[in-house]
């Protein structure tokens, strides 16, 4: 009867909610974080937009919905990573993360809860960029057409497995790899082709490129904007890697529990 109290899918269920309710629980009482929620994607939202409406008055027309476009579905990827990895490391400089894992609660429950977590945030985060850029500029992101839920689904999935990634190295490596968290993304940005052609990029960075889920979703909604049809092979082929990158992220993961544990390290995060 105990083993189906802890291990029954209410009980998972539950767990998970509680990883969701204490993330946004410690986001109320931290302002800082509800301002970096909000700043950094208006910053850049009113910073391409004004680069935009300059490349407009100069006969550029599809700049302002091309540029707009792009820093929308960026931030959807920026966000996911940096919302899962900073859940994560809310717990490290609570001194939590002990508690965590000498709980009932599973990695895979806490890992879904922080996810879970990520997509509220980053709706917020987007929902309100949306408005802004509709107001400020007449950009409505639904001009984006039917494709703009597969294409945010691939970034947030992408987002979540570099995030993942992150946390797996301040498992594994301590938390001096704490940097991994901050530059991870714009590791992959150059080959995610956010702002430009994937042509633009030498062959082998091309190549690349084509390896990283997000360039699929940046090609496709360029081709979207200038009249072009939806890429549904290329989405599928997005999709496929973000499996990949998943699997490998979750491998990470584990891995860095085990040999953590392993070695007595876990230790250092309740300090």
């Amino acid at each position: 009867m105990t083993s189906l109290l802890l291990d029954g899918p209410a009980a998972r269920r539950r767990r998970i909610v509680s990883v969701i309710r204490r993330d946004f629980f410690s986001l109320r009482r931290d302002p800082p974080r509800m301002i970096d929620m909000a700043f950094w994607p208006t910053a850049e939202l009113v910073l391409w937009g004004l680069v935009s409406l300059y490349l407009q008055q100069n006969r550029v027309h599809i700049a302002v919905a091309m540029l707009l476009g792009a820093v929308l579905l960026w931030q959807v990827l920026h966000r996911a990573q940096g919302e899962v990895t900073f859940g994560f490391l809310f717990d490290v400089w609570s001194s939590n993360l002990l508690n965590v894992f000498v709980s009932p609660l599973s990695t895979i429950e806490y890992v879904a809860g922080l996810l879970l977590a990520s997509v509220v945030k980053v709706t917020v985060t987007i929902g309100v960029m949306s408005v802004l850029a509709f107001i400020f500029y007449g950009f409505g992101v639904l001009t984006i057409g039917p494709a703009l839920v597969p294409f945010m689904a691939v970034l947030m999935v992408m987002g979540w497995a570099l995030g993942v990634v992150a946390i797996g190295a301040v498992i594994r490596f301590g938390q001096s790899a704490q940097i991994v968290a901050f530059i991870l993304v714009f590791v992959f940005q150059p080959f995610a082709a956010v702002f430009y052609p994937l042509s633009v990029l030498p062959a082998p960075a091309e190549a690349v490129a084509a390896l990283v889920p997000a360039s699929h979703v940046f090609e496709g909604m360029r081709a979207v904007l200038t009249g072009g049809g939806v890429s549904w092979g290329g989405l599928a082929v997005a999709a496929l890697l973000d499996l990949v990158y998943v699997a490998a992220a979750l491998g990470f993961l584990l891995y860095s529990l085990r040999y953590a544990r392993l070695k007595g390290k876990l230790s250092r995060f309740g300090s």
